[in-house]
């Protein structure tokens, strides 16, 4: 070890090991502990070396704010205790915060309109997963809401698109519309169209007037596995 090795280790438990008679009566605890560690252990016991806050801005501007210093809005220090004590009761003040607006936009919530997609099975667990990719977008300019998805189990070179009107009261045109793909690609109607039939692996609105789809061919062939298509809503 060189000699700076040796004043710094020297200079460490000068620093946090320092006889601390205040401390004899509290659990044995007769050193300080390092300043780190206090705050990271979860107890709520009062800090062995609590911070020295004298001279900080932030406490400085709070003591002589008359409208900050009793204001309900800012989140009370604690200088005693450590961060898992603060987190905890963080945690409890916005539990209590968010359980009236979920109580309030619970009862705000109502089923506008019910379609039945598909059927299954009685059993559940043999239930495969149909509803595949459901992609949201609203287009504030018309106030309409629009869902994107495919159903897995016979309509794979489909894509399907769900509009509502934001206003619950109004209804618009051709609620829910299937987009199939098949063989559209073809270059000639001599192809065989089991062949070139294509399935969407993933759709998203490009904007409000355009979707953009990621096709797959059935019968991959190299350089013709995949195709980014962008398709005009109307």
């Amino acid at each position: 070890m060189t000699q700076k090795d040796i004043t710094f280790v020297a200079d460490f438990l000068t620093e946090h090991f320092n006889e601390a008679p205040e401390l004899y009566n509290r659990k044995g605890k007769y050193f300080n502990v390092e300043r780190v560690g206090q705050y990271l252990k979860d107890e709520d016991d009062d800090l062995v070396s609590p911070p020295n806050t004298e001279g900080n801005q932030w406490f400085d501007f709070l003591k002589n704010s008359t409208h900050l210093k009793e204001s309900p809005l800012l989140f009370p220090y604690y200088p005693e205790k450590s961060l898992h004590f603060v987190k905890r009761q963080m945690e409890g003040v916005i539990d209590q915060c968010l359980q009236k607006p979920a109580v309030v936009i619970g009862k705000s919530v109502h089923q506008a309109v019910c379609m039945s997609l598909y059927k299954t099975s009685q059993s559940e667990d043999s239930t495969p997963q149909l509803f595949k990719l459901p992609f949201l977008w609203n287009d504030k300019t018309s106030n309409i809401h629009y869902v994107l998805f495919t159903i897995l189990e016979n309509s794979i070179s489909k894509i399907h698109i769900l509009r509502r009107h934001t206003d619950t009261s109004r209804s618009v045109s051709n609620g829910i519309i299937a987009v199939e793909f098949g063989n559209f690609l073809n270059n000639s109607i001599n192809e065989s169209s089991d062949s070139r039939c294509y399935s969407c692996l993933d759709a998203h609105f490009y904007d409000d007037e355009t979707v953009t789809v990621v096709l797959k061919e059935s019968v991959e062939q190299e350089g013709k596995e995949r195709v980014l298509a962008q398709l005009p809503l109307s």
